[in-house]
């Protein structure tokens, strides 16, 4: 798997609160949460993303609450991928349960600039940004991780398990 896309950058600390503002959490549908993604930081942030695209932050990424809100409006307005210095734990377990891709990567953050187009490639542990011809290494996921992000999140990962012990 790879994916390719187009950087929107954002600084440390970005909460859960300006991925998706407390007043759309009764949403439930993920497509309409995706419609308010990033809004307490970056108004009319979904409607410019294309599919694929990616974003880089800076160190604590997904801070405040535990809300699993945040990395579904993430994924459902097309984000591909998120890099960033630092994750919150919460929100990085929330990312993996549904099947977002989050690396922490503190040079890539550094190095590459809002508006590059970036290929990555998580199996290998390898950024490349394409507009400047920098690569960046990252640690790739623990197999269990990886496979849980390629079934789609956990409850995918849950059920393809159970399904192949059917048979059993």
């Amino acid at each position: 798997m790879e994916i390719l896309g187009r950087v929107w950058k954002f600084g440390d600390n970005v909460d859960t609160d300006q991925i998706i503002p407390g007043q759309y959490l009764s949403i439930q549908d993920p497509k309409a949460l995706g419609k308010h993604c990033m809004e307490g930081i970056d108004r009319g942030f979904s409607a410019r993303i294309k599919p694929g695209d990616i974003l880089v932050a800076g160190a604590n990424f997904g801070c405040g609450s535990s809300r699993e809100h945040a990395p579904v409006a993430i994924k459902a307005c097309g984000v591909g991928a998120i890099i960033a210095e630092s994750f919150a734990r919460i929100f990085f377990r929330n990312a993996v349960n549904i099947g977002l891709i989050a690396i922490e990567c503190e040079e890539a953050c550094r190095r590459i600039g809002s508006q590059d187009e970036v290929l990555i490639l998580p199996e290998e542990g390898l950024i490349k940004n394409m507009t400047t011809k920098e690569e960046f290494k990252f640690a790739p996921y623990p197999p269990l991780v990886a496979d849980i992000v390629k079934a789609g999140g956990l409850l995918p990962y849950v059920r393809m398990r159970l399904r192949g012990r059917e048979g059993e």
